[in-house]
């Protein structure tokens, strides 16, 4: 019996290896994870894109209820610092 057993296992071993298809399945599962990361990545920038529209529809809200709109804020001119903190006198 274990001769016959062992002649079915190399020649399925001898099938499995005359074929390419765990080559094509290492391929595929590289591929899939490839992409998966790349769609991990789109969806970071969907999360932070999201996250922008929610503050700027709060921004049309604050609009409607006759606020200002908050913009940039206004540059300010500051004195210049030497080493020891100390400002220099112009």
């Amino acid at each position: 019996m274990s001769k016959v057993k062992n002649y079915f296992k190399r020649l399925w071993k001898a099938l499995w290896d005359s074929t390419d298809l765990d080559e094509k399945a290492e391929a595929a599962l590289k591929e899939a994870k490839a992409r998966i990361a790349e769609m991990k990545k789109e969806l970071a920038d969907v999360k932070k894109a999201a996250k922008n529209v929610v503050a700027q529809s709060k921004d049309v809200v604050d609009a409607a209820k006759g606020k200002k709109r908050r913009g940039k804020k206004p540059y300010k001119k500051y004195k210049k610092k030497t080493n020891n903190n100390k400002p220099i006198k112009k």
